[in-house]
């Protein structure tokens, strides 16, 4: 795969980062098992580390650009940064020793079982109504919309989510730190960087879409991290260290230098002029996304 088609690649990877939190993990896991198809069944591993550090770096920006309101939804989830950073510790370790195939049928059956649940189990698609105002009161607190506020409909929603003080109106619940140590350790072991369990969580805690992918990144933050310290660090394994010379630990530079050349302009673009969406699509295309990239990995299978 050459750097032309890397780079575009790269401009949709900082697209899903700032659309749907992802951070580029779930784009860039099949990208690089394709680019590096040479290596065979270690391609997987060389994806998932790659993937660590192209993250780590799309997260860092995009947390960078969030707007301050929205970042301080974070507030008062307790250890739930370090905990993350600690399982994305054992996942990046448990991926050099776990059997390639494993991983990359993880990946997908993951994936797939999750775009399930998010259209079966209700509070995705349609989030649970926000516990603080009551049905009577709603029209009558100062700033609410009166009685629009109970009904908005999803554009509304969506155009909300750029009004100054709106990390008021729609803040949610935090996670509970104790999901952050299986989070931590799911995502690095997949190199998919949380979002595909952060993102839903946070959505069924009552935070809009918007606010939701945009939490996602600095949470990836902590994951991505430790897994691409993890993985820069060690040595590759001796098939793909013959195959593939210009490895740095398991990582592939030149892929990930590519994939980031094209997502770091994207991710500033995008912060700096976020395309307004309704609230229920959005949801919609996170799920969509979610099957293609599965869909992805069984057809290189």
């Amino acid at each position: 795969m050459d750097m032309v088609v890397l780079i575009a690649i790269g401009l949709l990877t900082g697209a899903t980062t700032v659309l749907f939190g992802f951070g580029g993990g779930f784009v860039a896991v099949p990208v690089v098992v394709w680019a590096d198809t040479a290596l065979g069944t270690e391609a997987i591993r060389v994806a998932t580390a790659t993937s660590a550090l192209v993250m780590l770096v799309n997260a860092a920006f995009a947390t960078a650009v969030t707007p301050r309101h929205v970042l301080r939804a974070l507030r008062g989830t307790g250890p739930l940064l370090p905990l993350l950073a600690a399982g994305a510790c054992l996942g990046a370790c448990a991926t050099r020793f776990a059997p390639p195939a494993l991983v990359r049928w993880a990946f997908v059956g993951y994936v797939a079982l999750t775009a399930l649940d998010l259209l079966l189990r209700p509070g995705f698609l349609r989030p649970a109504t926000r516990p603080e105002p009551a049905a009577g009161n709603a029209s009558t607190r100062p700033g609410e919309g009166g009685a629009d506020a109970a009904t908005r409909s999803d554009a509304g929603e969506a155009d909300s989510a750029t009004r100054p003080g709106e990390g008021k109106a729609d803040a949610g619940r935090p996670l509970p730190a104790t999901t952050g140590l299986p989070i931590g350790a799911v995502a690095a072991f997949l190199g998919v960087g949380g979002s595909v369990m952060t993102v839903p969580a946070m959505r069924r805690a009552g935070h809009p879409m918007r606010h939701a992918t945009a939490l996602a990144n600095p949470l990836t933050l902590a994951i991505a991290l430790p897994a691409a310290l993890v993985s820069l660090a060690g040595s590759p394994p001796l098939a793909a260290a013959t195959t593939h010379s210009g490895l740095v630990g398991l990582v592939d530079p030149y892929a990930a230098a590519a994939l980031l050349l094209g997502a770091v302009p994207v991710i500033a673009l995008l912060r700096r002029r976020p395309p307004r969406i309704p609230d229920r699509a959005h949801a919609w295309s996170y799920i969509g996304l979610l099957t293609v990239v599965a869909l992805a990995m069984l057809l290189r299978s």
